[in-house]
């Protein structure tokens, strides 16, 4: 995909940073310009990587895309306590379980915590 749309000029969207503020989550690039302004009503930042990023909202985890679209919504139940977001991928634990996902929201694998 990165290959494809630099072959027509164009550039895939990155995230370099989140600022976030009581009302708003300010999506900036890798050249520090501003390119998404979304609502804090959509969630709590759990975290995010240059690709993706995931919020929780009641009891319900969305991932959205670098663009800030929403392209996943994953049940607490199912995913359990997002611990980390990194790469192409997140991290979750449920009761003794770890269980790493993928930004489009399927599960890749699964291993016990360590007590």
């Amino acid at each position: 995909m990165v290959l494809l749309l630099s072959a027509i000029g164009l550039k895939a969207q990155s995230i370099s940073h989140i600022e976030t503020t009581k009302n708003w989550y300010y999506i900036y690039n890798e050249e520090g310009k501003k390119t998404k302004t979304l609502s804090a009503t959509i969630g709590e930042l759990q975290g995010f990587s240059s690709s993706f990023f995931v919020v929780k909202s009641s009891s319900w985890y969305f991932i959205y895309d670098a663009t800030g679209k929403k392209t996943k919504a994953l049940s607490e139940s199912t995913v359990g306590k997002v611990l980390s977001v990194a790469g192409e991928t997140f991290t979750s634990q449920l009761g003794s379980w770890i269980y790493t996902w993928s930004k489009e929201g399927k599960k890749i694998s699964t291993r016990a915590a360590h007590q």
